[in-house]
């Protein structure tokens, strides 16, 4: 019997198998490519359970109808071994069973088992905070992640972990408290920056955010595509509320989109990223087709709620012919009663998905009408907050083309208390207080905007590593 990098036990594990399970957890946990060395390691040693439940699992990640197909001949040969492993191991494989039978309460459940008895479990506690977030159950993600403390508190991921499950439930200062003890372990921990992004955000706090983002970000070069290219898209968001167009441009020609074109997160990072720079007047050029080319190549993929509103979106951005097929799809799995989350397809993705259909047919009326049903329950198909503020951008943006200057108003407002000083919001409610007649706070909106664009001037474009 051996031991993985955190002094778990793994059975059957020649000293080779043993470095690439190692690889898989450190490199799952902290976002690098070394993750898939595992891959070759089962094929390598079928013997090794832990070896073929890392791949399955992989496979799973790749967040695409195939998935379960791909995973099934090593999640097989894992099985094949369950009777001569440890209880954990065992737990892991029925666990990863669950995922690829679709049955994702059945696989929270398991991680949370596991971790009771095993909160050095890095693998297992990202799965389940995988899941609890996508599933938009954010105490859960909090719960699993603070059950691996003390005893992984030597650990610098477990605090990012724990980071994001305070920041996701609102509870900044927690949030930020944890991720600064991640820091001070491993000062180039990912997800801890992105918890910090997030904390940032939230607070309105855009120059912090953007020197914070840029202090750190020649850590992600060897990330793998989602990590490199989401904190990224944190930096842009930044870049967006300063108004810095050409840092914005620049973020995502060079960092958010190009890196994996074919997979899930980049796609949609590229764009909610394109949807917002749109929403803020910054010209994207023919940025829009490159995207929908290749998330047209999924066909109908819901595999993701989350996922898939934004996929229909960019596809209706682009006015491509394949966004009749996916509403159909959607429609489909909203009536799929054999799916475990399939009430939250028909009471919210379903009426998010016709509203933004009908954003990208510009008719208005519906875009507001189907959104403002599913809005308040949108956290149900997973993202976080700033994710999700996507449809919420798309629905003011219905509401400032159909001339509700009174609704937009109250949208805007909201928004400005948390983003006081960006430049698109203060232009917005220009436009806003213009059209409702109020040209005196018109005047001061448009003001703070030209005086915080003329602030940010001094910072020298391209700042882009």
């Amino acid at each position: 019997m051996t031991q993985d990098l955190y002094g778990l036990p793994v059975s059957h594990a020649d000293k080779a198998t043993l470095q690439a399970i190692d690889d898989f957890i450190h490199g799952f946990i902290g976002f690098e490519p070394k993750a898939t060395n595992v891959m070759a390691a089962a094929a390598q040693a079928p013997e090794c359970c832990l070896a073929n439940a890392y791949t399955a699992m992989l496979w799973m990640m790749l967040e695409a109808p195939i998935a379960p197909q791909k995973a099934e001949p090593f999640l097989a040969l894992a099985e094949a071994k369950i009777d001569t492993v440890t209880p954990r191991e065992r737990m892991f494989v029925q666990a990863i069973r669950l995922w690829a039978n679709g049955d994702v309460p059945g696989c929270i459940k398991q991680c949370d088992e596991i971790l009771t008895d095993h909160p050095r479990d890095m693998a297992t506690l990202k799965l389940g905070q995988y899941h609890t977030f996508n599933i938009g159950d954010f105490p859960a993600m909090l719960r699993l992640a603070l059950k691996c403390l003390p005893a992984a508190d030597d650990i610098p991921y477990v605090h990012g972990m724990v980071a994001f499950g305070y920041e996701e439930c609102h509870l900044l200062d927690h949030a930020e408290t944890a991720a600064r003890c991640a820091m001070s372990l491993r000062h180039d921990e990912p997800w801890a920056h992105h918890a910090l992004a997030h904390i940032l955000l939230t607070r309105g706090q855009v120059n912090e955010g953007i020197a914070f983002l840029e202090s750190v970000a020649d850590t992600w070069s060897n990330l793998n595509s989602f990590m490199h290219s989401h904190n990224w898209w944190h930096l842009a968001l930044f870049y967006i509320s300063a108004g810095r167009h050409d840092d914005v441009r620049a973020a995502y020609d060079t960092h958010v989109w190009g890196l994996a074109k074919d997979y899930s997160q980049d796609q949609v990072g590229a764009a909610s990223l394109l949807a917002r720079m749109d929403f803020a007047g910054i010209d994207v050029g023919d940025r829009w087709n490159d995207v929908a080319d290749h998330i047209a190549e999924r066909g109908a993929d819901t595999v993701s709620p989350f996922l898939t509103l934004q996929y229909l979106y960019a596809l209706g951005r682009a006015q491509r012919p394949e966004s009749e097929g996916l509403l159909t799809a959607i429609e489909d799995r909203a009536m799929d009663e054999t799916q475990h989350d399939w009430k939250v397809w028909r009471d919210v993705t379903v009426w998010a998905a016709h509203g933004i259909a009908a954003h990208a047919a510009e008719d208005w009326e519906d875009a507001i009408r189907f959104l403002g049903k599913s809005l308040p329950r949108l956290a149900e198909c997973g993202g976080s907050h700033a994710q999700r503020d996507l449809f919420e951008q798309i629905h003011l943006d219905a509401l400032i083309q159909s001339g509700q200057s009174a609704r937009a108003q109250q949208v805007l407002e909201m928004r400005r208390t948390y983003d006081p000083d960006g430049v698109p919001l203060n232009l917005m409610l220009a436009e806003v207080y213009d059209q409702a007649g109020l040209p005196s706070l018109a005047a001061p909106a448009k003001t703070r905007a030209e005086q915080m664009r003329a602030t940010h001037r001094t910072v020298p474009a391209g700042t882009v590593h």
